[in-house]
């Protein structure tokens, strides 16, 4: 289904169907909204569009920088509303309130606000830069005080009686307080604080005299101030709702997906309930396409290693793995490459649970276990779908394995990750899974083993001079380092005052060579391999993340913790 700002594009005249499909795609491709991407293709001016969609929308387009707006106006809305779908007040009576935008409203949208607001809502559009401006200049900067606007929320609920009352056994009085107006809003915040803070997910746990809600932050932990145990039944049912999960049914884990657009981004979210001692706990990991750069240059190797990758992926047949921890940046090391080699001659095919990245020009299937539709059953079925390259999400077992070594003697690529220490390890966890060493010599490319570690705070990084006891615990002496100064983040508002801003990766790339194939093939053990690896040229991740000690980039705690 075509987006409704290109519909109305093509019924201005600005592009054709064929035009619009191409935007589409292209939009879904590079992670953007269609409005964002044809302005910043030059298709149409901003102010152009805007008269479009006011026409399509029987409303009008206004000069909101030049307008006065009273302060009895702003009131109409809450600041998490504002901020959340990013509207701005300019009318209001006891009957509606009219609110400015720069993009088209959903009509799930259009509902959600009418519901928190008890008012008939009416549109009208203004230019991007004037709608943010005013919130900011009217609701404060989105960065200082939603984790105020939380506890001020949260201490709301104590004096609502309704809400605070909620039976946890009445299904019926839990969906009703889901579906408050308090609730909405509430839920709505937590959602707005982890996109705009780049959280990865989103947990949401009630304990028996507590209730926590915390995000994941560059993989640590933060808890953030939450309402009284009382609430969570609510909260956790409007997060089912907006999923569409079971509210009724809390015995047995559950899985969803939310779509939406937060503070002018499309985000997806991929929800996890499961049921414990006292309620259920929710996990939402957090896809935000907009922040993630599925660019190969941009993943971040060293010279050297990008190299040698970009010419091995480049092969007619092989496997190549990626291997990791959960939450290492695997599967998007994985998309950059194939992003690098999706070309009109060449058919790809990923296997996933679930598919996190939509990328034009890859089929892409989930894997759905219950269903018997297992990593080895689409894996096997791809091989009579004519594939130039696939991708499974992960070697689990013998069986798939095995296909996949299949596949590439019969002159396929085959990319997957595994769970190992180290890109060694992953010989030795194929080997313990029995396949055939010598098949696996002979088919494996390379095992690109990696780490995400965060960064220093670019505001609050500070220079030392490292002492002997830190270049002990590294393994450096001075003469290595050669008088290069060492950084930590102080902490700052920008980092929530933990000295960290972001994450890179930290690899190590273990290329296949006659001498290592030689010693796969014996059974060597994962030490020998290692070495030998060494010995040929490649770099530990220790290594590598020294290096970006040394360029500035991280701490020596970090590199230590995760390698």
């Amino acid at each position: 289904m075509v987006d409704p700002i290109l519909q109305i594009l093509v019924q201005n005249g600005y592009i054709d169907e064929a035009g619009a499909q191409d935007l589409q795609d292209l939009a879904k491709t590079e992670g953007k909204t269609a409005r964002r991407l044809v302005l910043d293709q030059g298709v149409v001016s901003e102010d152009d569009l805007l008269a479009a969609m006011a026409a399509d929308r029987d409303t009008e387009a206004i000069d909101l920088a030049n307008m006065t707006i009273e302060t009895d106006v702003t009131t109409a809305i809450p600041a998490s509303t504002a901020r959340m779908y990013n509207v701005f007040p300019v009318a209001s009576d006891e009957a509606s309130v009219t609110l400015a935008t720069y993009d088209m409203v959903d009509p799930r949208i259009s509902d959600e606000i009418y519901f928190t607001l008890s008012k008939e809502v009416k549109f009208v559009f203004a230019r991007e830069k004037d709608v943010t401006d005013r919130i900011a200049q009217y609701y404060g900067d989105s960065n200082e005080s939603v984790s105020d606007m939380i506890k001020a929320l949260g201490e709301g609920f104590a004096d609502d009686d309704s809400l605070s009352n909620t039976n946890a056994n009445d299904i019926a009085s839990v969906e009703s307080a889901a579906n408050s107006s308090a609730i909405i809003r509430f839920v709505n915040l937590i959602l707005y604080q982890g996109v705009v803070d780049h959280a990865s997910d989103i947990h949401i746990e009630p304990f028996e005299n507590d209730f926590k809600i915390r995000y994941r932050v560059d993989g640590a932990l933060y808890e953030m101030k939450a309402p009284d145990v009382k609430m969570a039944p609510a909260i956790i049912s409007r997060v089912k709702i907006l999923s569409n999960l079971n509210i009724a049914e809390r015995r047995i884990p559950q899985d969803g997906r939310i779509a939406l657009t937060v503070a002018g981004r499309p985000v997806d979210l991929r929800v996890s309930c499961l049921p414990t001692a006292y309620g259920e706990s929710v996990v939402m990991r957090i896809l935000d396409q907009t922040t993630t750069s599925l660019d190969l240059e941009n993943v971040g190797f060293a010279e050297d290693i990008y190299e040698q990758i970009t010419m091995d992926v480049e092969k007619p047949n092989g496997i190549f793995i990626v291997t990791g921890p959960t939450g290492s940046g695997k599967t998007t090391t994985l998309y950059s490459i194939l992003r690098r080699i999706n070309r009109m001659e060449t058919k790809l095919l990923t296997a996933e649970e679930p598919v996190e990245y939509n990328v034009d020009g890859i089929v892409q299937v989930p894997i759905d276990s219950q269903a018997g539709n297992t990593f080895a059953r689409v894996l096997r079925a791809f091989l009579r779908q004519d594939p130039d390259v696939m991708m499974v999400g992960e070697i689990r077992d013998l069986e798939t394995a095995e296909i996949a070594v299949q596949a590439a003697l019969t002159g396929h690529f085959v990319f997957s990750t595994l769970h190992t220490n180290d890109a060694a390890g992953a010989v030795m966890r194929l080997l313990d899974m029995n396949v055939a060493p010598y098949l696996l010599a002979s088919t494996l490319e390379g095992v690109l083993g990696q780490r995400l570690v965060r960064t220093c705070c670019r505001e609050c990084r500070q220079s030392y001079e490292p002492d002997d006891e830190t270049l002990e615990r590294i393994e450096m002496t001075r003469d290595q380092i050669g008088g290069r100064p060492f950084y930590f983040g102080k902490g700052c508002k920008t980092c929530n005052g933990t000295g960290y801003k972001g994450r890179k990766g930290v690899f190590e790339y273990l290329r296949m060579s006659p001498p290592l194939r030689e010693l796969v093939n014996d059974r060597a053990p994962t030490l020998i391999i290692r070495e030998k690896a060494r010995e040929l040229g490649m770099r530990t991740m220790r290594e590598d993340g020294i290096r970006s000690i040394l360029d500035g980039y991280t701490t020596v705690d970090e590199v230590l913790r995760y390698t």
